[in-house]
C-alpha cells in the first residue's frame, strides 16, 4: 500500500555488548529509503573523545553527526567523565530547540560505563547482569539484544556475542545487513 508522506530512511542496528575485560560495539553498514537499500556500508560505530569512548547511532545521520559534535564538545569540557558529559548533553537536547527536534538515539561507552542517550533527555546504564552488560538500538535492535542476552552466559567472549547477535539481526530485520563495524575498549577493572 502506497504511503501518502515523503519516504522515510530507516536505519539501524547497534548493538553494546560489555564481558570480561572488553567492551565491544557493532553496527551494521545499511541505510534504507523507504524500500529501497541506498547504502550498505555505512559506519554508524566511531571512536570519540581520542580514542577513549565508543559511539554508536540510529536515525537519521545528520542528526546523529550533529549528536556526536555536541558530545565531543561536553567531552572536551568534562574530560573523562562521560556520564556527566552525556548528562550535560541530554539537558541541551531536552531544552534547545534545535536539538529537540533531532531524531537519533546513542550508545556510548567508555572504560568504565555503557549508556543510552535519547532525544526525550534519557541517559540510561543497561542492566548489569553477573556475565556483564548488554544494549541495543534501532530497528533490529531488540533481535540483537535478545540474541545477545541469550549467549551472555557463555563462553563466547564480548566480540563473538556482539558478531553473532548482528547476524541474527541482519537474517531478521529488513532494515540491518550483515556489513559489520566493531569498536572494542579494555574495560577499567
Amino acid at each position: 500500500m502506497p504511503s501518502d508522506g515523503p519516504a522515510v530512511f530507516h536505519a539501524t542496528t547497534i548493538l553494546m555488548v560489555r564481558k570480561g575485560d572488553r567492551v565491544v560495539m557493532g553496527g551494521d553498514g545499511q541505510v534504507s529509503l523507504g524500500q529501497t537499500v541506498i547504502k550498505g556500508n555505512a559506519r554508524k560505530v566511531r571512536r570519540l573523545a581520542g580514542g577513549g569512548v565508543l559511539g554508536g547511532f540510529a536515525g537519521a545521520t545528520a542528526d546523529a553527526f550533529t549528536l556526536f559534535e555536541r558530545l565531543e564538545a561536553k567531552l572536551e569540557q568534562y574530560p573523562a567523565q562521560l556520564t556527566r558529559a552525556c548528562v550535560e548533553l541530554a539537558k541541551d537536547w531536552r531544552t534547545d530547540r534545535y536539538l529537540r527536534r533531532l531524531e537519533a538515539m546513542m550508545l556510548v561507552a567508555d572504560r568504565n560505563v555503557s549508556l543510552l542517550l535519547s532525544g526525550t533527555g534519557d541517559v540510561v546504564e543497561p542492566e548489569a547482569y553477573p556475565e556483564g552488560s548488554v544494549m541495543a538500538i534501532g530497528s533490529g535492535g531488540n533481535f540483537a539484544l535478545s540474541a545477545a542476552l541469550a549467549l551472555l552466559d557463555t563462553d563466547r567472549d564480548a566480540e563473538a556475542i556482539v558478531r553473532k547477535s548482528m547476524a541474527i539481526a541482519g537474517d531478521i530485520c529488513v532494515y540491518t545487513n550483515r556489513n559489520l563495524v566493531l569498536e572494542s575498549l579494555e574495560i577499567a577493572r
